[in-house]
């Protein structure tokens, strides 16, 4: 058995038809048939169960297909750790991150990583859910979240930047209704709040109580909020914000172009909700490529700067 073998069958049980794997695999298909029949019998055990309609694995075909990948995969790996001793950064790397996050920020340095190295090639998925990053074939995620210990010791795990939410209003609804001077004064004011799907009724759990800290406290006090205006969408909860119907609180890098050109302004600039930071996640692996390393470090000197607190500097609301 080689690695063509290997790929065959894995061919196989992904189009469940030969003549289908044949052509993934640009092979003739009584080709296909031949080393399939022939592989089977030096192995002496059946691999697939042929109908007239459909071929799929026996249970030895399957646990041959669940080795294959792992086997493949390590291929791969000698081949890219070769290649790139001898030659720069090159190859594939199948990336996702949250739409919001994605776009603002990984996108713009994912296209500057790949200007520097021009054989490295990015394929950026964006999503709204963490996939299972090595079953379904990803090398990294940038995610905001606070890894569970279990999660944590399968993945690789690496905290880029710390996040923070902090609260905003516009000039104009902060011109009508001034702007608080305490966490305490918050709910004499309209709070723009979300609210997650959730539950078989469809009811979301609303985010009415804000958890805010202030700067040099380790502290936090919970702050009940209120006000006329709820969505499920953060950003439909921005554009309410923008339009100065209250006032919402919504991640610094989220916002940070806003507060750049004068859109809103910070409220309570001292007080902010420090939760589900930035993060580097991969799937382990025994020798990672050396295009991922270099992405990873790029990466994490990047968003080690916190480039949205630059942005974002300086716009703070008036007291009230």
């Amino acid at each position: 058995m080689d690695r063509s073998d290997l790929e065959l069958v894995l061919a196989v049980r992904q189009h469940g038809s030969l003549s289908k794997a044949a052509r993934a695999l640009q092979l003739a298909p009584p080709v296909v048939t031949k080393r399939l029949s022939s592989l089977e019998a030096a192995l002496g055990v059946r691999l697939f169960q042929r109908t007239t309609r459909r071929v799929s694995p026996t249970t030895e075909g399957h646990a041959l297909c669940d080795r294959a990948t792992g086997l493949l995969q390590g291929f791969a790996e000698i081949e890219d750790e070769l290649r790139e001793r001898q030659s720069e950064p090159a190859g594939p790397i199948r990336m996702v991150s949250s739409f919001g996050f994605g776009r603002l920020w990984l996108g713009p340095l994912l296209a500057e990583f790949q200007q520097r190295y021009p054989a490295v090639h990015f394929e950026l998925q964006l999503s709204e859910r963490l996939p299972d990053l090595a079953n379904e074939g990803f090398d990294a995620a940038i995610w905001l979240w606070n890894p569970p210990p279990h999660i944590a010791a399968q993945w690789i795990s690496r905290q880029l930047a710390p996040n923070q939410r902090v609260l905003a209003a516009a000039p104009a609804y902060l011109l009508r209704h001034g702007s608080p001077r305490s966490p305490e004064e918050l709910s004499q004011h309209h709070c723009l709040v979300v609210r997650e799907n959730g539950g078989e009724t469809g009811q979301g759990q609303r985010f009415d109580e804000w958890r805010l800290s202030r700067q040099g406290q380790t502290r936090a006090v919970l702050v009940p909020v209120k006000g006329p205006l709820s969505s499920n969408s953060g950003e439909m909860v921005r554009d309410w914000c923008l339009a100065g119907q209250g006032i919402m609180l919504r991640s610094l890098w989220d916002i940070a172009p806003q507060l750049a050109n004068g859109q809103l302004l910070r409220v309570l600039p001292d007080c902010a909700m420090h939760d589900a930071h930035i993060h580097w996640l991969a799937p382990y692996r025994s020798q990672m490529p050396l295009r991922i390393r270099l992405l990873q470090e790029f990466l994490a000197e990047r968003f080690r700067q916190e480039p949205w607190k630059l942005l974002s500097a300086g716009q703070a609301a008036p007291p009230g």
